[in-house]
């Protein structure tokens, strides 16, 4: 066993957004910072990868709250990267478009103004609705102040269980009786896996909002984000190593010292940052270093659904590119597609066209995501397969995976007619292969699922009881590129003092 000679300050357990993000913000501070990751390639849910020389996202299609001036531009711009990255916005009056079973569309505009200007085109007599559920969206994100780049004394970002138990679906349906507009209102809850009885309204105000404050594709795939983010921490002094799986942790006075990584390696740091899932994480860093309670209730939390992913490479000017993303249904009760009878599959789909450098009239891409359950894999979950550790499932499972994609290609029919003529290549992924490279035990999508029947229960803290260990990623406070960032902000205030970290944010715009 190799023994490394450095002893770094941090040492971070993956590098998804919330660990890169991390990463820097203490290197900024002067902190010696190495990051250790399993895979190929960095960045969890920002990776892409290749095929008929296009390049698809694994996890990331489009990131919100981006605008100049709003949170995660601002927070992007601190930390070096936001002139580099290469974007494009979607349309303004339709950067998200609603698709119901009888063919009928419906617009989510950009910017409060224009989002209401779309929906009173087709509900005219529902005004006061509309007025109500952009308030409300309003008025919840004025109650976490972290989301608005600020710092209240003594204030945490669950201080408020009241706020955060109340039910999304229950105030949309509160608000109007018009099924239609209820379906539009919660038309692209695939975002954050929207259910009937548990999402928080909390949840769909955060993150609706922050799509309304600047919605952007990223040119070439978000996997940009995490390799400037890389560029950025090696510029710093920091340090990302790949292919370096960490499976056990060792312990000195009952704090870590170091930890082993699959190859072998040992590496010592002072602190320790897991980007990993909590359950994984106690598991990596010993089950007996936690208390029997706090393992109890993480293995009780459930995590949201897992999903297939449909990849489509075209034929050069065969289909058009689409400016905007579409959430297309085949039954109007749109969050009751999370649990789904297997028959008649699927009844949710995202669609979206990847953007490219100097996008033109035609897209090289298309991605199609529809709600899958762990279950229909589960008799390949002893199979593993990634670039860095490749295996063979066998023939059965690929035969699943064909049929799955023609399935969902069947159902993109209804919508795009002659979209067969355009495929060239047609490429997939299921709920395993999100387990293998994101690391979660059923291929959860968006961490551990939020209940707001039971809010307090699915509150993750940043600190362990180990004294050195803490947490960042996308369980901590919400999901997606912005949730997960804004976690490792309120991980970073382990280390740095948060005023002082929100005031220089700022003062970056």
């Amino acid at each position: 066993m190799k023994k490394a000679k450095t002893e770094y300050d941090f040492i971070v357990v993956g590098s998804g957004i919330g660990g890169l993000v991390s990463s820097v913000l203490l290197a900024m501070e002067g902190h010696s910072v190495l990051v250790l990751e399993k895979n190929h390639q960095v960045g969890g849910s920002l990776q892409v990868f290749s095929r008929d020389k296009v390049i698809f996202d694994t996890g990331v299609h489009y990131i919100g709250s981006l605008d100049e001036g709003e949170t995660l531009h601002s927070i992007f711009k601190y930390l070096g990267i936001i002139d580099d990255l290469k974007m494009k916005r979607l349309d303004d009056d339709c950067f998200d478009m609603i698709r119901l079973p009888d063919g009928s569309t419906f617009k989510h505009g950009q910017g409060y103004s224009n989002f209401k200007e779309g929906l009173l085109e087709k509900f005219p007599k529902e005004e006061k609705a509309i007025d109500l559920y952009l308030a409300k969206m309003q008025s919840i994100c004025k109650e976490f102040p972290l989301y608005n780049l600020e710092v209240e004394d003594g204030f945490s970002y669950i201080d408020k269980p009241e706020l955060m138990s109340e039910s999304a679906f229950g105030f949309i349906t509160s608000i109007t009786e018009n099924k239609i507009l209820q379906s539009v209102l919660l038309g692209n809850g695939l975002l954050y896996a929207g259910e009937t009885k548990t999402t928080p309204l909390y949840v769909l105000a955060l993150i609706m909002n922050s799509y309304l404050k600047g919605s952007y594709r990223m040119e070439n795939g978000g996997s940009q984000i995490a390799k400037l983010l890389t560029k950025r921490l090696h510029s710093l002094g920091g340090k990302v190593m790949k292919r370096q799986e960490v499976v056990r942790a060792n312990y000195q006075e009952k704090r870590i010292i170091s930890v082993e990584t699959k190859s072998g390696e040992t590496f010592f740091a002072q602190n320790f940052i897991s980007n990993m899932h909590p359950r994984i994480t106690t598991q990596v860093f010993g089950i007996e270093n936690f208390r029997p309670a706090y393992r109890t209730r993480l293995n009780k939390l459930k995590n949201t659904v897992s999903s297939f992913m449909l990849y489509l490479s075209f034929h050069e000017n065969s289909f058009p590119y689409l400016n905007y993303n579409m959430y297309a249904y085949s039954q109007n009760e749109v969050w009751n597609t999370v649990k789904y009878d297997e028959s008649h599959w699927p009844q949710a789909l995202f669609i979206c066209t990847s953007a490219v450098k100097n996008q033109g009239e035609f897209a090289e891409s298309l991605s199609a995501m529809a709600y899958m359950d762990y279950k229909e894999v589960e008799q390949w979950s002893s199979t593993f397969n990634t670039v860095a550790n490749s295996g063979n499932r066998g023939e059965e499972y690929a035969k699943f995976k064909r049929e799955k994609e023609e399935q969902v290609i069947e159902k993109l029919e209804e919508i795009f007619p002659d979209i067969r003529k355009s495929i060239k290549g047609i490429y997939c992924s299921t709920p395993l292969t999100y387990k293998d490279y994101i690391g979660t035990e059923d291929g959860s999508l968006y961490g551990i699922k939020k209940d707001c029947n039971n809010i307090m229960h699915s509150k993750i803290n940043t600190k362990t009881r180990v004294p050195n260990l803490f947490l960042t990623g996308q369980n901590l406070v919400f999901h997606g590129v912005l949730g997960a960032t804004i976690g490792a902000l309120v991980n970073s205030f382990n280390f740095i003092e948060d005023k002082y970290l929100i005031e220089k944010i700022n003062k970056a715009k």
